[in-house]
């Protein structure tokens, strides 16, 4: 009895297998799947996946090779398609947008989900331009103080996004020099490490199963931990506000004169009068918005002026264009961003070329399609290439410093953000390579997109003294 129950479940077995090769054969017979590696069976190419870090170059290297603007590389049970050119991107994100909306639930979306900003951005800079005044106010008048952009540029992120959240620069007293603290430190720092582990091919991503019970590269431990940073600095301030706009049963109690971005969220109410979000997705909603935000800004404000310094005459032209519409009486304010073209385009340049993830979050295909003549399953990641489409000899033949229905929430934040740091910077000081260097090092990182080495620069101010920001008592 055994023996036949055992060659039953086999024989449905083969059969199960067999109709599966006939279904996907069949469906591949008219447009067959891009160009890939062979896969495994079962694990596809997780292997090559795990040996060959980081993913993301071995992906672009593995399709040079190919010479193919689209591919297919299966991890697990998923084809993951990435792309590199822009006729084909605008396929999937403008021909196909409603089929390719949505996003994939990945460890890391579960972990974050959990299931005016004018007047902020202003002052901040001001306090931007007061902490790099300060690392110049002890130099000698030819000499200039060295600042550390990296630092100086996500920090200035980071109080934006907090001045707007919560109402407040610092968790923290803050430094003595106007800048981070060490709670600051920590929360931004928590914050790169998250985006830098979210959507980087973990391998539970691919296999779902092993959620939670193999880390097999770490992804899921180094998450809960920069995500329980976060949530140690975020969830007291949000928790204590909401019991102060919020009775015992939940119900708004009070109607407040909105403060930051908080208030709103805590006061939303829906149809009937009933809050809209409950505590769990407020946190969720602060939380993605720190995440969608400073990360951009920082990193294209410090290629920019890496480039910038390399190339003293685009830095000159910027210089004059903004001594020219700001004038040095007083400093940059939003209301001149109209008429500073040449800025802006400098910043958008530094976005093309130096994007801070290689790819952009994955699109899901709702269900079967062609694209491009090949097929893409249902299922399918659909991974388009920031630095394939930004440097892609064939739309961008001068790689010289001269999206659909799921964009990115912080993108016209950010755009503002990195405008005002850039002209900020610019127009406050003069930017130099360090002592004993001519040039800054534009090397990649090994691991990401960023400098190799965090940029550090001579910066010596250049407008009179009283136009600086004064420091606070």
């Amino acid at each position: 009895m055994e023996n036949s129950t055992g060659f039953l479940s086999t024989l449905l077995f083969l059969a199960t297998a067999l109709f599966y090769v006939h279904f996907f054969k069949s469906k591949k017979s008219l447009y067959p799947l891009p160009p890939g590696p062979k896969p495994w069976p079962i694990v596809g190419n997780l292997p090559e996946m795990l040996k060959n870090k980081p993913t993301f170059r071995w992906i672009h290297e593995l399709m040079k090779e190919m010479n193919t603007d689209i591919a297919c590389i299966r991890f697990g049970n998923v084809h993951v398609i990435p792309v590199t050119c822009p006729e084909i991107s605008r396929e999937f994100l403008r021909k196909q947008d409603a089929l390719f909306a949505s996003r994939p639930i990945s460890m890391s979306t579960e972990m974050t989900s959990k299931g005016w900003f004018h007047m902020k951005r202003i002052e901040e800079a001001d306090h931007l331009i007061r902490y790099v005044y300060e690392q110049c106010k002890n130099v000698s008048e030819s000499g200039g103080g060295l600042v550390k952009v990296r630092v100086a540029a996500q920090q200035y992120c980071g109080n934006v996004i907090r001045k707007m959240v919560f109402n407040k620069r610092f968790f923290g007293e803050g430094a003595e020099d106007g800048g981070p603290g060490l709670e600051e430190e920590e929360h931004i720092d928590a914050i790169f490490k998250v985006l830098a582990y979210m959507y980087s091919f973990c391998v539970s991503d691919y296999v779902p199963c092993l959620r939670g019970v193999v880390d097999l590269d770490d992804h899921e431990k180094v998450m809960k931990e920069n995500i329980g940073i976060i949530d140690r600095y975020h969830d007291p301030i949000i928790e204590e506000r909401i019991l102060e706009l919020r009775d015992h049963h939940g119900l708004i109690k009070k109607e407040v004169d909105h403060e930051d971005l908080l208030d709103v969220l805590i006061t939303l109410k829906d149809e009937d009068g009933n809050p809209l979000l409950s505590t769990e997705e407020i946190k969720a909603q602060i939380t993605e918005l720190m995440l969608a935000t400073v990360d951009n800004p920082s990193n294209a404000v410090e290629w920019a002026l890496a480039e910038m310094i390399n190339q003293p005459k685009i830095l000159e032209k910027a210089i004059e264009e903004l001594d020219r519409v700001v004038g040095k009486e007083r400093l940059v304010q939003e209301s001149d961003f109209s008429q500073l073209n040449y800025i802006k385009a400098c910043a958008r340049e530094a976005f093309r070329l130096h994007p801070i993830a290689p790819f952009n979050v994955p699109h899901v295909a709702r269900s079967d399609t062609t694209v491009a003549n090949y097929f893409i399953p249902k299922g399918s990641h659909v991974l388009l290439s920031r630095s394939g489409l930004g440097r892609n000899p064939k739309a961008w033949p001068d790689e010289t410093l001269n999206t659909g229905r799921r964009g990115c929430i912080g993108v016209t934040l950010g755009t503002s953000m990195t405008v005002m740091l850039f002209a900020r910077l610019l127009q406050g000081f003069t930017w130099t390579a360090p002592p004993n260097e001519s040039k800054i090092d534009l090397s990649e990182a090994e691991d990401s997109l960023a400098l190799a080495k965090p940029q550090i620069a001579v910066a010596k101010p250049r407008l009179a003294k009283h136009v600086y920001p004064a420091a606070e008592t």
